[in-house]
């Protein structure tokens, strides 16, 4: 069984100059930690908000890299060097808003401030891109609305099959996908 490979990207002007450790980025690791019992290795950047370096980093653990997900954080917001969703939206084919609507749905539970995130998800070729806030406790928050998803998401776009802890999170195939695999 091949491994499944998973771009991280923390988009921070401070955390990619070294002013501060790179939590965001290490608390998608954990978390993807906890969720997979898949065969799994992940590339990692800490990149600038600089829309043109977010999208070629994008597209290098797209394409030149394999990833079948790419996990962003930061860059969300209305601030003006809040660019992550241009970079997303610039690099996919096939955008996937119903990542985003999802993610402020669960995070409003949590905080009013949740209208002014862009979050967003799309696809290019064969990788899943989502864009997760920067925070720690709202990225956890976010991966828990929209990870059920994003297996079979996965295999849709012809990446690999990814299996999920049932104890910690519990992923959605329609029962035809699920016998599709069994019988492979």
């Amino acid at each position: 069984m091949t491994k499944a490979k998973i771009g991280i990207i923390n988009v921070s002007d401070r955390a990619s100059k070294g002013i501060y450790e790179d939590i965001p980025g290490k608390a998608v690791i954990a978390t993807l930690g906890e969720y997979l019992i898949s065969n799994w290795e992940y590339a990692y950047a800490v990149i600038p908000d600089e829309q043109d370096q977010i999208a070629a980093k994008m597209i290098e653990m797209a394409d030149a890299e394999g990833c079948c997900l790419i996990v962003t954080t930061g860059g969300t917001g209305p601030a003006v060097r809040d660019v992550t969703p241009e970079a997303t939206e610039q690099v996919c084919q096939k955008m996937m808003p119903g990542f985003g609507e999802q993610m402020r749905r669960v995070s409003l539970q949590y905080v009013p401030t949740a209208i002014l995130s862009r979050q967003t998800a799309g696809i290019r070729n064969n990788t899943l891109i989502v864009n997760l806030p920067g925070k720690p406790k709202a990225i956890r928050e976010c991966l828990d609305a929209v990870f059920p998803a994003i297996p079979y998401c996965i295999d849709l776009i012809d990446g690999p099959y990814l299996e999920a802890n049932e104890e910690v999170i519990k992923v959605f195939r329609p029962k035809s996908a699920i016998r599709k695999k069994e019988n492979e």
